[in-house]
């Protein structure tokens, strides 16, 4: 198998490799993150000219037709500049909703706002005692009328705050089903939070929200399928990332090592200090390379055959992640800890995505359950 990019997703990773170097500083982030919004609204229009915010949808409907792959190159490129704007969510997650359950109507309508930085989705679906098990939904949608009403809370929405609509899930008589709910409607309303890598996520209360019948998603009671697999998509991207921040964490542990000096030599001599720095170099390759298999399968129909390749990359990441991370932090002395340290950081993100989608132990079942 090759696993090289083809020429047009090295243009995609040097464009985006410019703008974090350029314009994702260390200092710049921390600016980012501390504002009022938790992201930059400047960056999300650079995001939409650069074409990012079209890489999942269909030509037809003026977006770029990525696959996994592309979506790789971008979320490894934003792990080594701990991007924050709500691209995962958005565009990722979101935009893999609308792919699997949308009507090209509702695709009609929505597609083009998003793809111009106009619009901005997240995914309401996370529910307190669900534990990471998808077909856990208390939220309910009760048919009135011509319409439905939602009722029910939704935990750890990430990017709700920023968000112009939601696709909230909620549970009809018939099943699972999806629906499309403005952020603005009626009976919403957010308990937003920054969560501990610097991101922007919220409880999302819904109490008697009134949307019409054309505010489902798909079929009625038949969204479980479309959840998982858009989920699955997500875990890869997320695996991406989790590869950039190691990589950038590699890095700059190295460079430390390399320049920090203690008894008139180099710390970086020291041969056990040469061998925490190869296990984590060891522990990135072994994680690219599941990333990489996490990208390619994760757009299969199979749902079988991607569960068992996405659960197997997800641990391995989270696994990888931890080590590098915390081999960083103890090789960079009390100071891996410091806000003002950019390794603290990294594993900070690294130890949010071990989390995020489902944990090691989570996937594990999943795996041997496939």
């Amino acid at each position: 198998m090759d696993f090289g990019l083809n020429e047009q997703q090295q243009q995609l990773q040097n464009s985006i490799d410019r703008f974090v170097q350029d314009e994702y500083g260390f200092d710049a982030r921390r600016k980012i993150v501390a504002s009022e919004a938790g992201w930059s609204a400047d960056h999300w229009r650079t995001f939409a000219d650069l074409g990012l915010l079209a890489l999942p949808f269909a030509e037809e409907e003026g977006g770029i037709g990525g696959t996994g792959v592309d979506t790789m190159v971008v979320m490894e490129a934003f792990g080594k500049g701990l991007v924050v704007e709500p691209f995962l969510p958005t565009v990722v997650l979101c935009g893999s909703l609308l792919k699997l359950a949308a009507s090209p109507d509702q695709r009609a309508e929505l597609v083009p706002g998003i793809i111009a930085g106009e619009r901005r989705l997240a995914f309401a679906h996370g529910e307190r005692r669900a534990r990471h098990d998808l077909g856990h939904v208390e939220a309910t949608a009760k048919a009135d009328g011509d319409g439905f009403v939602l009722d029910g809370a939704k935990s750890v929405v990430l990017g709700a705050p920023s968000a112009t609509d939601f696709i909230v899930s909620a549970r009809t008589a018939a099943g699972i089903s999806l629906f499309l709910v403005p952020a603005d409607a009626a009976g919403l309303s957010l308990r937003p939070y920054a969560t501990i890598d610097g991101q922007r996520a919220a409880e999302v209360m819904l109490a008697n929200v009134r949307v019409g019948r054309e505010a489902l998603l798909g079929p009625d009671g038949g969204a479980l399928p479309a959840i998982e697999h858009a989920v699955d998509i997500a875990v890869a991207a997320i695996c991406a990332e989790a590869v950039g921040c190691m990589q950038a964490t590699f890095e700059r542990t190295r460079d430390y090592l390399n320049t920090r000096e203690q008894f008139g030599t180099r710390i970086g001599n020291f041969q056990a200090l040469q061998h925490a720095l190869v296990d984590m170099f060891i522990e990135l390759e072994q994680s690219r390379s599941m990333a990489i298999v996490a990208a390619v399968q994760c757009d299969l129909a199979d749902a079988a055959a991607r569960r068992r390749a996405l659960s197997a990359a997800k641990v391995q990441i989270d696994k990888s992640g931890r080590i590098v991370g915390q081999s960083a932090v103890q090789l960079h002395g009390g100071m891996g800890m410091t806000e003002e340290m950019q390794i603290g950081h990294y594993f900070k993100r690294l130890t949010a995505i071990a989390q995020t989608f489902g944990d090691a132990d989570h996937h594990l079942a999943r795996f041997q359950a496939a």
